[in-house]
């Protein structure tokens, strides 16, 4: 099935003129994935980096074609405020880590299930709280929950006190900070 053509440029005014901004995002997403993929390389000779940039242009193109790199599928609006998150979310994993491994080794463990409301706006900021509830040692996101008026988890954690950091919804507060700042669009898709 081939691709139908479409108009993949949208220019916004501004003080410095028209700015393509769907060809900015392709842009940019080309040099987020050029800088990972050279610092996960960590081998730099012109043969290795042709293949980079061929991998590289060749995902770009693809994410292009599959208009993945719309403001959902690259975020932009989070840049600015994603570090803080991710040295936040590190330091959780590092605690969450040790706590999970004291619980573990003293045989302590008290699973229990539960649910929790996510107060994000976008697919991106459900799935980004959903991840970080599971990337942290000890909780689970099992189950996605679309139909309740706000979207519900529900969450395993190896112990009470892992719950209890889930409930008391410092983690959501950071994901809905991270997402927020902008306008966000609906669930629906409509602007």
């Amino acid at each position: 099935m081939a691709l139908k053509p479409e108009k993949f440029h949208i220019t916004v005014s501004a003080d410095f003129g028209e700015v393509p901004i769907k060809t900015m995002r392709v842009g940019l997403l080309f040099i987020v994935l050029m800088v990972g993929w050279l610092l996960m390389s960590g081998h730099y000779n012109g043969l290795l980096i042709s293949f980079g940039v061929i991998s590289v242009a060749f995902c770009v193109w693809l994410s292009h074609a599959i208009n993945a790199t719309d403001e959902e599928g690259l975020p932009t609006h989070i840049f600015a405020r994603l570090p803080a998150y991710l040295c936040w979310l590190f330091g959780e994993i590092v605690k969450s880590n040790y706590a999970t491994a004291k619980f573990i080794l003293n045989g302590r463990s008290d699973p229990e299930i539960f649910s929790v409301t996510a107060t994000q706006n976008s697919a991106a900021g459900i799935a980004t709280y959903a991840n970080s509830i599971t990337l942290t040692p000890g909780t689970v996101t099992m189950d996605i929950n679309e139909e309740a008026a706000k979207d519900q988890f529900l969450v395993h954690a190896l112990h009470a006190d892992f719950g209890e950091d889930v409930r008391s919804n410092d983690m959501d507060r950071r994901v809905t900070a991270l997402e927020s700042p902008a306008s966000r669009h609906s669930k629906g898709g409509a602007s």
